[in-house]
């Protein structure tokens, strides 16, 4: 796979000896490689195997060029190592990351997953005061078909505004409510204003005989100032569009796409379903973001796809069981709405259609039901694994892995780069320090940060901007004070993970802010394990972290304890109390535990339990009748950690006729405790509760013919 890599007019000082013995490859380094020596990019295209090209800036120059080469046949790939590190203060050391970056510009691209497809014909519904939705109207009206929801007009509105000419559909009303996502959005509202504006000639009659200046130019009505004068009805009574006595309608109507510019937001969420945009409607037509929303909006005519992000098996899930809710984690982190519970289901459902792929439901996931698709764990794991060793090979040391996202993360750690080179007071990014891109920085969690550190990496830091969730920040500090207690319970001392706070769009303060925090970071030196580890990433979570504990606890640098104590929040780890003297043994936290940690012994009442395997979602605890269960998040680190133990275990009742063992002592005695003053537990009934259940049917059937006979007698 021929390699392409160029200086910039001399700005970056590589070697490219250093990186071909890295790569296994000879290398030429070019210094005009989008411009005087285009030759050698065209050459290369030429031979039909993938090119990488270690330049993102050109590269839709180069793409140009591609198609104006005869006989090119070639896939190019695309890498940045100029911002990323060729113009750090300290490039002439970034070699080593230099050459990881381009080894994983060698991998293969994600497997492709299912798709979730959407499909708008251009339906956009505008929310918002009528004067400004009417001018934003103008701007979309040629490719898009508006209708307005009125709300009032501004206060102030310009001259001219709004225009009297109908030219779009306007409805009003009151409680508007919105459901869906591109292509398929729902607005439900209560058609409510006296005034009809479907029979409305907008000739502004009511407006002007109005004493209370109850009604304006959007032509509504304020209950609030009318008075019930109702002269309005008397200069509309040829139009005949006011009616006060008119019921409440229901209405709905779909849309493909929507536009809000409402006082209050028809969607709360973080992250909105996609074709719903909201801009602050204090700010009106001056709002910022108005015309890249307008450009956005535009494009969104026709058929589109995306990947289903998530994998989900139901069988994993800790979520329900026996109508019992126990772990609620992806419900409670989801920004987008996406993840709900359907408890008659037992189960979680995932719309895909709303999820945006940020992937936090996989990450705090205890049991692995949930699974982030693309690209799955196993191919970020190869991802990681070669970063790392290729590092390792060029001789870099003390590595770092960085991940950002690809929108306002990769975006701050560009602006970094750039601003390095032209401000001297910067470093820019150090040359330990691998940036490494994700569709979503919620999407990687516990079991990668751990089998990244098991892989050689000595920090893991995760650089967050303004556009993730405030929940997603909290649920990656839970899993990063998961992970530390686990190293720094092993021995492994120093801070090996971090959560960097950034700016999508940030200026020199914010850089320079960044700037230092990546500094700082760089030169910590944490322990590390001795050797890295070889096992690869499996889809499956748990057996990721199996893996990654089982390495890191043959390299621990120290005697290992009996067991870690690890928070309670956010902890895939740990045993259980049992209160003896409450427990019955009914078993009933048994059935409930979706992993298997739980279990019963078919010859004698015991309840056994398998610490490996239980993920602290708590459904033994909510499910136990007697409140006899406690959670201890912890990870145990003796042989013992995989085998069953017993919890609690009791003396079996034998039934009083036939002497068979049917139940504990305990949980009979518990049983007769409890119906003694019940008048249908009396007497031979309650005789009959110390039988099992064939011998419980032969003394009722043999009652019932003593009976017969004595009447017959």
């Amino acid at each position: 796979m021929p390699t392409l890599i160029c200086d910039c007019n001399q700005t970056m000082p590589l070697q490219p000896q250093t990186l071909g013995a890295a790569l296994n490859e000879t290398l030429t380094l070019h210094s005009a490689l989008c411009r005087r020596e285009a030759g050698a990019f065209q050459k290369a295209v030429q031979s039909g195997d993938d090119v990488i090209v270690a330049c993102t800036q050109e590269k839709r120059l180069f793409a140009e060029v591609g198609q104006q080469t005869a006989g090119a046949s070639s896939v190019v790939k695309f890498v940045n190592i100029r911002e990323t590190g060729g113009w750090s203060r300290d490039a002439a050391r970034a070699m080593p990351k230099i050459a990881a970056l381009l080894a994983a510009a060698y991998l293969p691209d994600a497997e492709p997953v299912a798709t979730v497809t959407y499909k708008s014909t251009g339906r956009l519904l505008i929310v918002g005061v009528l004067d400004q939705a009417e001018q934003v109207a103008a701007l979309v009206a040629d490719t898009l078909d508006v209708t307005i929801f009125a709300c009032g007009v501004s206060p102030q509105p310009q001259p001219g505004f709004p225009v009297q000419e109908r030219k779009y559909p306007v409805i009003s009303g009151d409680k508007l409510s919105l459901t869906g996502w591109l292509g398929a959005f729902e607005v439900r509202w209560d058609k409510s204003n006296p005034i009809d504006l479907d029979l409305c000639t907008r000739c502004n009659a009511c407006v002007a005989v109005c004493p209370e200046g109850a009604i304006d130019l959007s032509y509504q009505i304020d209950s609030n100032k009318c008075t019930s004068h109702r002269d309005c009805v008397a200069v509309c009574k040829v139009a005949g569009a006011i009616d006060f006595g008119r019921e409440p309608q229901p209405l709905s109507e779909a849309f493909d796409l929507v536009l809000d510019m409402g006082a209050t937001p028809l969607v709360a969420l973080h992250a909105p379903p996609q074709g719903y945009f909201a801009l602050e409607a204090s700010q009106g037509l001056a709002s910022p973001g108005l015309l890249a929303t307008v450009v956005k909006l535009r494009d969104l005519v026709g058929e589109f796809e995306k990947p289903k992000f998530f994998a989900y098996k139901q069988t994993l899930c800790a979520h329900s069981r026996n109508e019992t809710i126990g772990c609620n984690a992806c419900v409670d982190i989801c920004s987008a709405g996406a993840v709900s519970s359907q408890k008659e289901r037992q189960q979680i459902i995932v719309n895909p259609n709303l999820c945006i792929g940020c992937g936090a439901c996989t990450t705090v996931c205890p049991t692995g039901a949930l699974t982030y698709a693309y690209p799955r764990a196993s191919e970020q794991g190869v991802r990681i694994k070669t970063l790392l060793a290729t590092y390792a090979k060029a001789g870099g040391r003390q590595a770092v892995v960085l991940f950002h996202s690809q929108g306002s993360g990769q975006q701050a750690v560009e602006a970094l780069g750039r601003a390095a080179q032209l401000h001297k007071n910067l470093q820019g990014m150090p040359a330990n320090i691998i940036p490494q891109a994700l569709w979503h920085t919620a999407s990687v969690g516990l079991d990668l940060w751990l089998s990244a550190i098991a892989f050689g990496a000595s920090q893991v830091a995760v650089l967050v901007t303004d556009e993730e969730a405030p929940a997603y920040l909290a649920g990656l500090a839970e899993q990063m004070a998961v992970a530390q207690a686990v190293l720094h319970g092993m021995g492994y001392t120093g801070l090996h993970f971090h959560l960097l706070q950034g700016s999508g769009a940030p200026d020199v303060a914010a850089l320079a802010a960044l700037d230092a925090s990546l500094k700082k970071l760089a030169g910590h030196q944490p322990v590390v394990p001795a050797a890295a580890a070889r096992f690869a990433v499996a889809q499956e979570k748990r057996s990721t972290l199996d893996m990654a504990l089982d390495h890191l606890m043959t390299q621990a640098p120290m005697s290992l304890p009996e067991q870690i104590e690890l928070p309670v929040k956010g902890s895939p780890f740990g045993s259980l109390l049992v209160d003896k003297q409450a427990c019955t043994l009914c078993l009933s936290c048994v059935s409930a535990c979706p992993a298997s940690a739980l279990q019963d012994n078919p010859e004698r009442p015991q309840l056994k339990f398998i610490e490996k395997n239980c993920v602290q979602c708590g459904l033994c605890a909510t499910t136990c009748p007697e409140d006899a269960i406690t959670l201890a998040p912890r990870l145990l680190l003796t042989p013992q950690r995989k085998e069953a133990r017993v919890l609690n275990e009791s003396q079996p009742y034998q039934c009083i006729r036939c002497s068979k063992p049917f139940g504990t002592l305990k949980a009979i005695e518990s049983m007769l405790g409890k119906l003694a003053g019940h008048a249908m537990f009396q007497g031979a009934a309650a005789e009959r509760l110390k039988m099992c259940s064939d011998c419980r049917v032969i003394d009722i059937y043999s009652a019932d013919n003593e009976v017969k006979i004595t009447d017959i007698r």
